[in-house]
């Protein structure tokens, strides 16, 4: 086994552990702790597969930001009332039930029978360079330049409008 297996292997096993247990988890600040930790492990996938620009805006944005977000929006809610959050009778857990066993066995399918034959890629020599900081930012600001500056700008009038929203009178 080669070092890119291992880890491979261990990224799998906190990935599928943090997200199976953050949907075991009642506790809803565990569970967000848990969802940064998969982001983690999924920022380690990209890292696997040589893409660090997207590896760190994995954890810059979504393990971050997001979950900043996720936080505030558990601590401002008032949890303290948790059994009127309960159904009597809890159909949507059946019926998730239900797509997670058809979503395992479509995986077992593809795996089992269509893909079996056709896992042999092989890595292009460039996807090093590819991933990288310094070729994206190439790309960005030479051939995408003016879409990047109008999405900057979107941004820019969006946060003006929200401020002008969240504030109730000029003065």
């Amino acid at each position: 086994m080669t070092l890119e297996q291992i880890t491979f292997i261990i990224l799998a096993l906190i990935g599928l552990t943090s997200a199976l247990m953050l949907i075991i988890q009642k506790n809803p600040v565990y569970s967000v702790l848990l969802l940064i930790l998969h982001f983690f492990a999924l920022a380690g996938f990209y890292l696997l597969l040589n893409a660090q620009f997207i590896a760190v805006l994995q954890i810059l944005v979504y393990a971050g930001a997001i979950m900043v977000l996720f936080v505030f929006v558990i601590m401002l809610l008032n949890l303290s009332n948790e059994e009127a959050l309960k159904d009597p009778f809890n159909l949507r857990k059946i019926i998730a039930s239900i797509f997670g066993v058809v979503l395992i066995l479509q995986f077992g399918v593809f795996f089992f029978i269509k893909a079996k034959d056709d896992l042999n890629v092989t890595i292009s020599p460039n996807s090093i360079e590819a991933g990288s900081i310094k070729k994206i930012s190439e790309v960005l600001f030479s051939t995408y330049l003016i879409p990047f500056e109008v999405t900057s700008f979107i941004l820019l009038v969006g946060i003006i409008a929200a401020i002008v929203l969240a504030k109730r009178k000029f003065e």
